[in-house]
């Protein structure tokens, strides 16, 4: 059984709205532009994922993940990757499969269960000496790398991870941007996976025959795209075969799962109790948050952001202060 922390975060005040907390840093967050090194990595299939290195020598090293649509231009990305570094870490941020500098050469693309891709990517790491210590996951990619916590339980390879905003049960979650005002969420996030399907497939042809303009939801994109395209028989099989939850109690590695109870991209319901998880998982739930969101700071002009401060304290305490 897996242990719940009581929470060091605080929503202000005047910051509660969980939507608020969600689309403000969005528009709002100062990003630093980093002076990033890149790497492409040749994958087994034929295909690639890039990375940007942001090195401190002779440091513990953590790998990093985006969420759906992500890149280094969310407004987590940048940020958090200074804050590990200022904390004493050496930073590879991985772009999943087709959101690296230009499309993916195959059909295929990242998915929220591409554990594959990140196995692939460590063992090429490992073979050469530059194995990450941690790994950091966020929304999508938390909920992969969880799924491969979970899988690859004692030779998962990592001492420490961190887990934020996942969608623990795709299913809901898909649903769950259908409605109210998550659909809003749901849309934006449809567009912008449209934007990029077109801009992959206009040289070249499909692998199969998709009308765009029949496609309304994320399930439908997940249905029509998502699953045929990455060997899934429709978007419940994906859903069902992806979905993190379900190896949540077989992971070994000490893990760090972050989640707002009041995540708009998904429902209370599908967030697991310590009996769902396994003793190596502490669950760290707040009250308020939104989705990636956890703005704190008493006045509107000073903001902060407590992932960049909760996240280098955890991995600190897992790996630098025990003298890793």
């Amino acid at each position: 059984m897996g242990q719940r922390i009581t929470s060091t975060y605080q929503a202000p005040w005047w910051l509660k709205s969980a939507n608020l907390q969600t689309i403000l840093p969005t528009f709002i967050r100062r990003r630093p532009q980093l002076a990033l090194s890149w790497e492409r990595l040749e994958l087994k299939d034929g295909d690639f994922i890039d990375l940007a290195w942001y090195p401190r020598p002779a440091a513990p090293l953590v790998l990093m993940m985006h969420g759906l649509e992500g890149s280094l231009n969310s407004h987590y990305a940048q940020t958090l990757i200074q804050a590990l570094y200022q904390a004493g870490f050496s930073v590879v941020f991985m772009l999943l499969r087709g959101r690296g500098r230009e499309p993916n050469r195959l059909a295929k693309s990242y998915h929220s269960g591409a554990s594959a891709d990140l196995a692939e990517v460590l063992a090429q790491l490992k073979a050469r000496g530059q194995m990450p210590e941690a790994a950091v996951g966020v929304s999508l990619s938390a909920n992969l790398l969880l799924k491969y916590l979970g899988e690859t339980a004692e030779q998962a390879g990592l001492k420490a991870a961190v887990a934020v905003s996942a969608p623990f049960q795709l299913a809901v979650c898909a649903k769950k941007l259908e409605h109210g005002f998550s659909r809003i969420y749901g849309q934006y996030l449809l567009k912008q996976l449209k934007s990029s399907y077109q801009e992959k497939f206009k040289n070249r042809s499909a692998a199969a025959n998709v009308d765009l303009n029949t496609i309304h939801t994320i399930y439908q994109f997940d249905d029509q795209i998502t699953a045929p395209f990455n060997g899934f028989t429709n978007a419940a099989d994906y859903y069902q075969r992806s979905s993190s939850f379900q190896f949540l109690n077989k992971i070994t590695t000490p893990t760090l799962i972050i989640h707002a109870l009041d995540d708009p991209f998904m429902r209370p319901s599908i967030v697991p109790s310590p009996e769902q998880t396994s003793t190596s998982v502490q669950l760290e739930l707040t009250e308020h948050g939104g989705h990636v969101g956890f703005i704190s700071g008493n006045v509107p002009w000073n903001l902060r952001y407590w992932l960049d401060e909760r996240i280098p304290t955890w991995l600190k305490a897992q790996l630098l202060d025990l003298g890793s």
